[in-house]
């Protein structure tokens, strides 16, 4: 049986395409979409392909014809905007007997949402940064005691960092909201951001401890797998940059109460605080984020799972060798890109 995974928005992320490549042990072909061909994972599949943007209207008829000439098994998308438009024709695409490997609507809106992530946090008794979408309920906040600079301020609906502020005054924190707001409509966010325009940025309370990325895994019916855990030791662009993998049970039994609660399909990525001694959870991502080699070269092959997940076998228990104290750090390199 051929397996043939499409990677939608495949822009960076050449290790998820080699992963891939390996898992399938040449049983199938990784194929790379992206609206540009210059992207950098398009060298290292199989097939590249190029589509329109995410927003055009032709894209899901694109990646329909897509699907169908290449003969795909799955579908893996790598692009927080894109969650939205693909859970929303997802049914759509199936018809093309591709497996969509994208959560249901109601599962993407939660998490795409800062607001909704922040109320079903609430509403399973975790602990997460207090958070308001205007400066009057802030500055009420700050007034009775209950929010103390520094702040985060940052778009509601956002993706890899993109315009995020920390102001330490009451004039630094109207200036960056003002500003967030105007930059926000000259951003890629502009889009996604019309739903509720007036409460697009976000007042957020600024933890101070350490920080931790987890990736927790579900099967493609819903079902908790498990929860693979990394101490985030250096940041780059939004991205976790050198992390250390480690084992500890309270990570476990937020990991399991999430998946239990939200059903998401695959991996999702989740950042996690300790300050004060209490975990505070703060996004969640649901799909392969750009922590997940940390979580990979340290023993759990999510790779190899969704590959026999998607041939029917269950058994996947020596995919999960994870082992905590793994340090590694991510580096550049050069690919040369053809010019024609």
């Amino acid at each position: 049986m051929a397996i043939n995974i499409l990677f939608t928005c495949a822009g960076r992320r050449n290790y998820l395409i080699n992963y891939f490549k390996d898992a399938i042990k040449g049983q199938g072909l990784i194929i790379a979409a992206d609206m540009n061909l210059t992207a950098p994972a398009m060298i290292d599949a199989d097939r590249a392909i190029l589509v329109p943007s995410i927003y055009d209207d032709n894209y899901i008829e694109a990646l329909k014809k897509v699907i169908i000439e290449h003969d795909i098994t799955a579908l893996v998308s790598l692009n927080d905007l894109e969650l939205p438009i693909l859970s929303k024709h997802k049914e759509e695409l199936e018809t093309t007997g591709a497996k969509i490997i994208v959560s249901s609507e109601q599962v993407i809106d939660i998490t795409f949402d800062k607001v909704k992530t922040f109320n079903f946090f609430k509403g399973i008794g975790l602990n997460t940064p207090k958070t308001y979408t205007t400066l009057e309920h802030a500055f009420t906040a700050i007034n009775l005691g209950n929010l103390n600079y520094p702040l985060v301020v940052k778009p509601r609906w956002g993706s890899a960092s993109i315009g995020i502020d920390f102001p330490e005054s009451t004039e630094e924190l109207k200036l960056a909201f003002r500003l967030q707001h105007i930059k926000l409509k000259k951003s890629i966010l502009n889009a996604a951001s019309q739903q509720d325009i007036d409460n697009a940025i976000l007042i957020q309370e600024k933890l101070d401890g350490r920080e931790f990325g987890m990736d927790i895994v579900n099967d493609f019916d819903g079902n908790y797998f498990g929860t693979f855990v990394r101490e985030k030791l250096n940041m780059r662009s939004g991205e976790t940059d050198k992390a250390i993998s480690i084992i500890d049970k309270r990570f476990d039994t937020i990991g399991k109460k999430i998946a239990e609660h939200i059903k998401h399909i695959g991996s999702m990525d989740c950042d996690v605080f300790i300050a004060d001694n209490k975990l505070y959870v703060l996004e969640l991502n649901p799909r392969f984020g750009g922590g997940y080699p940390f979580s990979h070269e340290a023993g759990i092959n999510t790779v190899a799972i969704y590959i026999e997940w998607l041939k029917g076998n269950t058994n996947v228990d020596q995919f999960n060798n994870y082992i905590a104290g793994k340090q590694f750090s991510k580096c550049d390199k050069m690919i040369q890109i053809p010019s024609k």
